[in-house]
C-alpha cells in the first residue's frame, strides 16, 4: 500500500458516504517508522503526521520542519501530565485527553502561553480496563468540564477492541459528539478508516498501510 493508494481509497469512502471529496484529514500516524519512510512520504506532499510519544516527535521532527514547510503534528498517544508542555508547543493537535488531572495541566498552560493546540478527548467505547480514555456513561460531564476550562475542544476520538466490529463504537462516539455539539470525530485506523468515514469520521489515523509495517 503507499500514500496514494490510501488517498484514493479515502476519496472513494467520502464519494460513498456522499460526503465532500478532502471533507475527511488523514493523519499519517508516523511513530516508529524509519526517518527515510517519513521523508518519502513528505516529499510526496503530505504534511500531516501522527505521532505516538512526545519524545519520539522531539527527537524526530525538528529536523524535517526546518527542511519542509507546513507540516502539522497530531499527538494520538497518551499525555503524561509532566510532558504536557513538551507537547502543547510541538503539537498543532492533541487526541488523547482522558482525565481531568491533564484537563487542569492543559488548562494552565493556555492560560500561560496564549494558545493551545486544538483538543480531542479520548473516549473508552470499549470500556476496556487496560485502554485510556473516558467511559461513555460520564463522557458528558467530563466534556461539560473540559469547556468550563475555556479549552479549544473541536472533537472526541476512539481505538475500538481489536478484532471486533468497530461500527458500534464509532456510532457511539458520533452520538456523543451530537449531543454535545461537537463536529471532530477521530476515528478509524488502516483496517477500518472506510466504515468510519461512513459513519461521520473527520480524522482518521492511517500508519502501516501508509509506510509499511513498524519496525519496533
Amino acid at each position: 500500500m503507499s500514500l496514494a493508494d490510501i488517498t484514493r481509497r479515502l476519496r472513494a469512502a467520502e464519494a460513498a458516504a456522499g460526503r465532500a471529496a478532502d471533507s475527511v484529514t488523514l493523519i499519517a500516524v508516523s511513530k516508529v517508522q524509519p526517518a527515510e519512510r517519513v521523508q518519502a512520504v513528505l516529499d510526496e506532499g503530505h504534511r500531516i503526521f501522527g505521532e505516538n510519544r512526545v519524545q519520539e516527535a522531539q527527537s524526530r521532527w525538528p529536523d524535517f520542519q526546518a527542511r519542509y514547510d507546513g507540516i502539522a503534528l497530531h499527538l494520538i498517544g497518551p499525555l503524561q501530565t509532566n510532558k504536557a508542555r513538551a507537547a502543547v508547543e510541538m503539537f498543532q493537535a492533541i487526541h488523547s485527553l482522558d482525565r481531568p488531572k491533564l484537563a487542569g495541566t492543559l488548562a494552565r498552560l493556555a492560560q500561560e502561553r496564549g494558545a493551545s493546540p486544538d483538543l480531542f478527548i479520548q473516549i473508552n467505547t470499549g470500556a476496556e480496563p487496560q485502554k485510556a480514555g473516558i467511559l461513555p456513561e460520564i463522557a458528558d460531564a467530563f466534556i461539560a468540564e473540559v469547556r468550563g476550562l475555556d479549552l479549544p475542544l473541536i472533537g472526541l476520538m476512539t481505538i475500538p477492541p481489536v478484532d471486533e466490529d468497530p461500527a458500534p463504537d464509532f456510532r457511539m462516539l458520533a452520538q456523543i459528539a451530537e449531543r454535545n455539539g461537537l463536529a471532530g470525530l477521530s476515528m478509524g485506523m488502516s483496517d477500518d478508516f472506510e466504515t468510519a468515514v461512513a459513519l461521520g469520521a473527520t480524522h482518521i489515523r492511517v500508519g502501516s498501510a501508509i509506510f509499511g509495517a513498524r519496525t519496533a
